[in-house]
Order: structure tokens, then sequence, then C-alpha cells
């Protein structure tokens, strides 16, 4: 008499070459339904009793902490909307007094791919700007801000919204990396500058001999920009020729602000854009986001305690 399929099949089992006993309750418990849990126990010569012992097993400690640890990265990761990597999520446990270490946190990310958000900085449109004049980079003669207001930085960048581009403007304090005024616009010019300039004498009313850091764009080289400046004894700084590090920490909030809110995500107007982009300064960057050069505190935190 010929063996029905499941008996066939079933001797195929005795073919399993796993290397121990853990192995053959998992073979056990995937074929479970197939030839059920007896017939596989006695093919595989295991006893059942250790198998049912097996399955009811409580997960190990370190299972159970790892477990307990996912929920809480994902907790971390998804508040910051896929913007923290892994040292800034360990940072984020150290707030909170979790005891972890950085490479068990790295480890379970990479292992349930959690990376960040990441894309590289759109470079700006080139234009013409030789024929305005250059200033020194005064940045490399009075040395690191100690406090607020000591020393800005600013500078534009576009971003694509449909088939065409915006310019956003942005002052930024090199004391405690908060961004303290902005504007998004259609048009590139001095206007915009002025205005985000204005925007942040009438916000922080620095004293004088404010030191105002840019590059050698037109927009900030213009008449009635720096009419603006000397309005309030300021001086500007300028990057040297072909070095755009000299402006680094902007450059270093552009290539964060279109990683984190704009990569992969498109807007329908203008209006739209500056909100997200609002949001993202005012209820995130400022007063939420960790930074590593302020030893993982936010901008508003750092001023607070400086």
């Amino acid at each position: 008499m010929r063996a029905s399929g499941g008996e066939r099949d079933l001797k195929k089992v005795s073919t399993f070459s796993g290397r121990g006993t853990t192995e053959a309750f998992r073979f056990v418990w995937k074929h479970r339904h197939q030839h059920g849990v007896k017939a596989l126990c006695l093919h595989l010569n295991i006893s059942r009793s250790g198998y049912y012992a097996w399955v009811n097993r409580r997960p190990s400690e370190r299972r159970a902490e790892n477990a307990d640890l996912l929920f809480k990265i994902r907790r971390i990761f998804n508040d910051s909307k896929g913007r923290y990597g892994s040292p800034r999520v360990y940072q984020a446990f150290r707030r909170e007094g979790v005891a972890v270490g950085e490479n068990r946190v790295a480890r379970i990310m990479r292992e349930w791919c959690m990376t960040a958000r990441v894309m590289r900085v759109y470079r700006r449109m080139t234009r013409r700007r030789d024929h305005l004049k250059a200033l020194p980079n005064h940045r490399l003669d009075v040395g690191k801000p100690v406090a607020e207001n000591q020393q800005w930085s600013s500078d534009v960048t576009y971003i694509k919204l449909g088939k065409t581009y915006v310019y956003l403007a942005v002052v930024l304090d090199l004391f405690s990396r908060r961004i303290i005024s902005w504007r998004l616009e259609e048009k590139l010019n001095a206007n915009l500058a002025k205005a985000t300039l204005r925007q942040a004498f009438t916000s922080r009313q620095p004293e004088a001999d404010l030191v105002f850091h840019t590059d050698r764009g037109i927009e900030y080289r213009a008449a009635r920009t720096q009419a603006l400046l000397n309005q309030y004894r300021v001086r500007h700084s300028m990057n040297r020729p072909g070095r755009c590090t000299d402006n680094a920490e902007v450059e270093s909030f552009f290539k964060t602000l279109k990683g984190e809110l704009l990569h992969a995500t498109s807007f329908v107007s203008l209006r739209q854009l500056r909100k997200h982009i609002k949001d993202y300064i005012d209820g995130f960057y400022n007063s939420e986001r960790l930074h590593s050069s302020l030893g993982y505190r936010t901008p508003l935190e750092f001023e607070k305690i400086n």
C-alpha cells in the first residue's frame, strides 16, 4: 500500500539536521500545524513535555529589556519625526535618566531600520557679485562668542516649490545656534536680507559692535542692507574667497532643515511651506532638538543656563 502524502511529508522530517534541542523545538513549532506536535516529537526523538516547556518559557530578561527599550526608542524617534539618529536618541535617554549604552541603542535602531532623515545641502544659485565691495572675515579675530547677541550669522538658500524656487533667509545666533529670524519669499534681493535683519534687530535688541557674518552675496553687500547695519553699528564680516565653511553653522542648519523637514515632502503653496518651516523652527529646532555642539541641549535651553 502506498503511503499517503502526509505520511511521505512526515518521513522527510527525519532528515532534520538541527544542531541541538532548541533547533528541534523550533522545527516542531514551525511544522506543528502540518504534522502535529506528537508525531514530530516522536520522529525527532525529543520530549513533548520539554517542547511545551520551551514554548511556555518566558522570554529572557535581556530580550524583555530590549523589547521595552525598542518601545522607548520608537517613541523618541517618532516624536522627532524620524529626525534623530542613535546619538541623539541616546542623549534623549540620558536627559530622561534612562541608563543604556549608546552602542546598544545604535544596534537596536539598525536592526529595526530606524535611520535619521538626511539630505544633501542645495547649493545656492550662481549670482553676479563681483562689482560690490567684499569685507574681511572678522570672526577670525574675535574668537568664539561667550554670550548671545555677540555674533550672528546669516545666509540664503533656495527651496523648490512646484516648478519654481523660493528663497529662505535666516539669521542665527552663533552662541546658541538659535534661529532668531527668518523669511521666505519668492524673490531673492536686498529686501529679503534687510527684512530678515530688521526682524532680528527688533526681537533681540543687540548692543553695538555686534559681528554679523555672511557670505559675499549681493543681497548682503547692497547699499540698503549696509545702511541698516550701519544704523545699528554692526561690524559686517564676510567669508573668505572660496571658503564656504566660514559660514558652516548656517550651512549646517540648512542641511538639517532640508533633511528633517523638506526631504521627500512636497508643498502646494508658499503659505503652506511657511507654516511648516515656522512649526519646524519654533516648535522643534529652537525648542526641542538636541544639538551636539551645545552638549546635547536645545538652543533655548542653552541660552537660559548661560
